[in-house]
């Protein structure tokens, strides 16, 4: 089961590099998305899938042998507020910079860039 998510954590990691290095700001923001999920994923899987027995400490005993570490979820949920978060100021930086440079190629909106001024010109 661990190898199926294995496998799942990396064809989103690579679909989510792919998107990135696209000269489409959509689907950049799109990579982050998957980027997020890619990490929480592994995230997950490294705090042991399945549990045998209830996470409750039995009696006269320190510690849980075989329960699923909880830690790694509560590391996950933070994650997902901060992913969603960071995705939603890009796509409002998106949607912004859409507006005023009417295009979505990072390149074409480098070209939309103020020049460079001298020492002698004033801001």
């Amino acid at each position: 089961m661990e190898t199926l998510y294995a496998l799942t954590f990396g064809a989103l990691l690579a679909a989510a590099l792919y998107l990135l290095l696209s000269r489409h700001l959509l689907r950049m923001v799109l990579g982050l998305l998957l980027l997020g999920n890619a990490v929480n994923l592994a995230i997950f899987v490294g705090g042991r899938l399945s549990s045998v027995v209830p996470p409750l400490v039995p009696e006269g005993a320190s510690t849980i042998a075989a329960s699923a570490n909880p830690l790694p979820q509560a590391l996950i949920l933070t994650a997902i507020v901060i992913s969603f978060s960071l995705v939603a100021y890009t796509v409002v930086l998106f949607e912004r910079a859409h507006r005023a440079l009417r295009t979505v190629d990072p390149d074409a909106m480098r070209e939309a860039e103020p020049g460079e001024r001298t020492q002698g010109e004033r801001a």
